[in-house]
């Protein structure tokens, strides 16, 4: 008469591993954060001391704090998962989710911010911000051609003066560069 054992948890067939892991793919994300988090805080413990100081808290806190939230989030979403856990799916009455993404749209948006990139250094912020600003309300279905630029300039203008003159950051002006 044979008996019957129970095959040990490590000697699970490939289906059975991968099953485990698709119960359990939030653990990615888990990773994810956890390794964000050592390299904030590798960063952050090993910056340099030639940054000026101004008071009791060094620019070394904030990046502190930040990489011990991500691997104290990364830790407890662990946790949780690893205890049945599962992250909810979206409900929301207005996303259709068997609708596939809109690459079309995707590609377009990258080719606008790239745009902005290249052109930022030459014609200034100004320019190129409101260009960025036009070019994503028109890949994004705007398409009235006498407000979208006049406002897609107000904003950029309005941005380039707020970062540029009242912050204190500065940004490439282009040909404004003494107007503004």
């Amino acid at each position: 008469m044979t008996t019957l054992t129970k095959a040990p948890e490590d000697a699970l067939p490939p289906e059975g591993r991968r099953s485990w892991l698709k119960e359990h793919s939030e653990l990615g994300l888990c990773a994810l954060l956890a390794v964000l988090g050592i390299l904030v805080l590798t960063d952050a413990l090993t910056m340099d001391d030639h940054f000026a100081q101004r008071g009791p808290v060094g620019p070394q806190a904030v990046p502190t704090v930040v990489g011990i939230a991500l691997l104290l989030v990364a830790a407890l979403l662990t946790a949780d998962v690893l205890r049945g856990g599962k992250g909810e799916a979206e409900t929301g009455e207005d996303v259709d989710l068997d609708t596939p993404a809109e690459w079309r749209t995707v590609l377009m948006l990258a080719g606008v911010f790239l745009g902005n990139a290249v052109l930022i250094g030459i014609v200034g912020f100004p320019i190129s911000g409101a260009l960025l600003f036009w070019g994503a309300a028109y890949v994004l279905g705007s398409r009235n051609l006498t407000r979208d630029p006049l406002i897609a300039a107000a904003l950029s203008l309005a941005t380039y003066v707020v970062f540029n003159n009242l912050l204190g950051v500065p940004l490439p002006g282009g040909p404004l560069m003494g107007v503004l």
